[in-house]
């Protein structure tokens, strides 16, 4: 795993800086609400954590600072590259100490709109209480909170970027904030797709052909079943559901037990949360255990209807797609990547000052 150095921020996505730290009292905290696109559901302000673009810049410079852990060897960007639409590239998730983890890196494009849970499990309900977890995990930064704190509070600059965007000190509550506001600005809607909705491109007729099999839109065509757990506009509707992926080891036993897991209901063993398919081009390996390395492989997989369990969902079944047909919705799950997004956050550097 490649290590950052100290003072450098990764890839950035924020347009702008932190104001520079000088000895005047701080300013008033400025809050604006966090604008999305206007296709997507507008977005409802959380009172309790008021966005503020200082707070997501702050965030920024959290998440790409291998100060979160145990031994300044990662950073949360480790696991979440921009270049890879905030994923890893790995099948399983590799930590400090070169510690594997459970399960495959997620995207985290998109998350201010993720409601119904966080991780493939959804233990998480917010992005706040999400933050708290990857610091602490063996397996992913494997630090402490103490250990995080005190580091955060002899640095020469963070003390003054704390009380710029929160008008307070370094404490947990305002480092977790400060992540999940970052987590919130990466927002990816300038697709294709985004394009042709708004009537300023034009699919291929292979482009075209793949979007009439994933909505099941055309009665000369094999129903895909794939727009409807995969909803636009973020192409996932937050559900949880066993795709087939796993082989049932017993009625409802599985070797991850996904949501049940967490919510303690045998008919959720087995269940993960439905991905965002935006950028899936750039986030292979696929599936929470990373176990398909190519779309060819994720897509051939439902065609042939997956595993049999008793709680795999009806719609996974066998599709009986040509070779066309395959290619076809490769051509149109293409169109969902935005190489706009993508290239702001590879190309721009930000350093702490």
């Amino acid at each position: 795993m490649t290590k950052r150095p100290w003072h450098m921020i990764g890839a950035a996505l924020l347009l702008f800086s932190l104001p520079q730290c000088t000895t005047d009292p701080a300013p008033s905290v400025r809050e604006a609400p966090l604008q999305g696109p206007a296709h997507f559901v507008q977005l409802v302000e959380d009172a309790a954590n008021p966005y503020s673009p200082e707070k997501a810049a702050l965030g920024q410079m959290l998440f790409f600072d291998p100060v979160l852990s145990k031994d300044f060897s990662l950073s949360c960007s480790s696991c979440h590259l921009p270049e890879r639409a905030f994923t890893d590239g790995k099948a399983i998730a590799v930590g400090v100490d070169n510690r594997e983890g459970i399960r495959n890196a997620p995207s985290l494009v998109n998350l201010a709109w993720i409601t119904e849970g966080l991780f493939w499990d959804g233990r998480s309900p917010t992005l706040e209480e999400q933050a708290v977890h990857p610091v602490i995990n063996p397996n992913e930064l494997g630090s402490d909170w103490a250990t995080v704190l005190s580091r955060l509070e002899a640095h020469p600059d963070y003390p003054g970027y704390f009380e710029k965007a929160f008008g307070t000190g370094i404490a947990q509550q305002t480092v977790v904030h400060a992540l999940a506001h970052f987590q919130r600005s990466l927002m990816s809607s300038e697709s294709k797709y985004d394009s042709v909705m708004r009537g300023e491109a034009a699919y291929t007729d292979l482009e075209l052909h793949g979007k009439h099999i994933f909505f099941d839109s055309s009665e000369d065509l094999p129903d895909g079943e794939c727009g409807h757990c995969h909803t636009p506009p973020l192409f996932t509707d937050q559900t949880y559901m066993n795709n087939g992926v796993q082989q049932e080891l017993a009625p409802y036993h599985y070797p991850d037990a996904g949501r049940g897991a967490v919510t303690g209901v045998k008919y959720d063993n087995g269940r993960f949360r439905v991905p965002s398919l935006r950028n899936i081009t750039l986030t292979a390996p696929y599936m929470h255990d990373g176990g398909f390395a190519t779309l060819e492989e994720v897509i051939e997989h439902y065609n042939s209807g997956g595993h049999p369990g008793l709680n795999v969902d009806p719609k996974i079944r066998k599709l009986h797609f040509s070779d066309e047909d395959k290619r076809a919705l490769i051509a149109f799950l293409g169109t969902l990547t935005d190489t706009s997004f993508v290239r702001k956050l590879s190309d721009q550097k930000v350093l702490l000052q």
